[in-house]
């Protein structure tokens, strides 16, 4: 009997398409691993049925102002609570795109997952700028290794 593929949730939020050109990248990385599934939402579209369906989490964040940008803010602030109250702990990924700095916001995400409590298992993404080349191919390998590290059970 087959057990069920781990799941990894891809949330995004972006208002000029970087961070969804980030987010996508990632999810092409992600789907190189068959044994895993992939859930992908927009920030406004998830919830916390999402974070407690899934086995680790990609968080895929813009800055605005040098702060987390509302979107991604209002899907934390929606799931801070209920997450605490399920005893949710699980793996995740963070990319941050930003103008010029990235690190506050960095910061503030890691803060609040802390106190779901949820768990950092690889370095976050702070990419400044346009995305480029780089950038995406970083975004792919990071999708590629949460998916990998869920499929085998390394999480």
């Amino acid at each position: 009997m087959n057990a069920m593929p781990a799941t990894l949730l891809i949330v995004y939020h972006s208002q000029s398409g970087a961070s969804l050109q980030l987010a996508a990248a990632a999810r092409r990385g992600a789907r190189r691993e068959p044994d895993t599934a992939l859930c992908w939402r927009r920030a406004w579209d998830a919830g916390i049925d999402d974070l407690a369906a899934c086995d680790g989490l990609l968080l895929v964040a813009a800055e605005n102002s040098a702060s987390l940008a509302g979107g991604m803010k209002d899907f934390l602030d929606r799931c801070f609570y209920p997450a605490q109250s399920l005893q949710l702990s699980k793996p995740y990924g963070l990319v941050v795109s930003c103008g010029n700095d990235g690190r506050n916001t960095s910061q503030q995400v890691q803060r609040i997952m802390r106190g779901i409590p949820m768990k950092l298992v690889a370095e976050p993404l702070v990419l400044r700028g346009e995305p480029d080349a780089a950038m995406q191919a970083a975004c792919e390998e990071l999708g590629q290794a949460l998916a990998a590290g869920l499929g085998l059970g390394v999480f």
